[in-house]
């Protein structure tokens, strides 16, 4: 798993997850997401959520994070991305109350 900031028009910067799951072991992003707010404030659960086969690495073996970044900006990350979670807390109604 690799986590980093990606451009948002309103909030200036997003959390995304880039997900490499462990051969054989199917996860759902609605599973990642559960498990992330039973244990992070809203504002640090990823907003997006990318699975991927495999990461850019350097030679020594880190995850090139810029290269997920730019991925991501571009629209050519190895996997669709979509966004994880809807508006939270009361919603207005139509007539202005809640």
């Amino acid at each position: 798993m690799a986590v980093v900031g990606v451009p948002d028009d309103h909030w200036g910067e997003q959390v995304a997850a880039f997900i490499r799951p462990a051969p054989g072991t199917p996860v759902t992003q609605d599973e990642l997401v559960s498990y992330c707010r039973a244990r992070l404030a809203a504002h640090k659960t990823p907003r997006h959520w990318v699975f991927t086969d495999a990461f850019p690495l350097t030679p020594s073996g880190k995850v090139q994070k810029f290269v997920l970044r730019e991925q991501f900006t571009s629209g050519t990350t190895p996997a669709a991305h979509q966004p994880a979670r809807q508006a939270t807390g009361p919603q207005p109604t139509a007539a202005g109350t809640q």
